[in-house]
């Protein structure tokens, strides 16, 4: 099957990078999605950028906060699609179906924020939907959470993570290799 793809940045806002969900492992992710973007670019794949906003009384993704808005790196780029989702997946109560099966793609890589949220339940769903998914790993990034009950290291957490995706969900690359893979390709 040929593949035509997707590049699906996933919330790579200001909250993550300098606010109160600031992600720490892996380090270089910030830059790892602003390669995967020039590839995508070059190669003439689709790039949709998501950007979550609160639609609860959290204080965090609150719309028109600094916080809430997509980091200046992602702001240079002009998404084929843009989405505001309001859910963990980039699918739910929104238009990315429609956009990617409209426009014939087929396989969607994910990179953004937060590994274990965002970007593992978008994949998930994509998965489900019947899109073949490419979980970019080092363009993702969390942080460390500590609730009531557990207590689990941003590096922890993203394993985890990572290694369900590739079990089950998605073929797991870095962003180099996914970068050969799309140059190759075009050529």
């Amino acid at each position: 099957m040929n593949k035509k793809r997707a590049l699906l940045v996933i919330d790579v806002q200001n909250e993550y990078i300098t606010g109160a969900l600031q992600v720490t492992y892996p380090s270089g992710s910030l830059n790892n999605i602003v390669k995967a973007i020039h590839t995508a670019e070059e190669a003439n794949i689709h790039i949709i950028i998501v950007q979550h906003t609160s639609i609860d009384e959290m204080h965090t993704f609150v719309k028109g906060s600094k916080a809430w808005e997509l980091h200046d790196e992602i702001k240079k780029f002009t998404p084929d699609f843009f989405i505001e989702k309001h859910y963990p997946s980039a699918f739910a109560h929104t238009e990315l179906e429609s956009y990617l099966r409209e426009n014939g793609i087929n396989t969607i890589a994910i990179c953004g924020y937060a590994t274990q949220v965002c970007c593992d339940t978008t994949a998930r769903y994509g998965m489900h939907l019947g899109f073949d998914i490419e979980f970019l790993y080092d363009a993702t990034a969390t942080l460390g959470l500590k609730t009531a009950t557990y207590s689990v290291s941003a590096q922890e957490l993203f394993e985890t993570a990572v290694a369900t995706q590739e079990t089950v969900f998605s073929k797991v690359m870095r962003v180099e290799e996914w970068n050969k893979v799309i140059l190759k390709s075009q050529s």
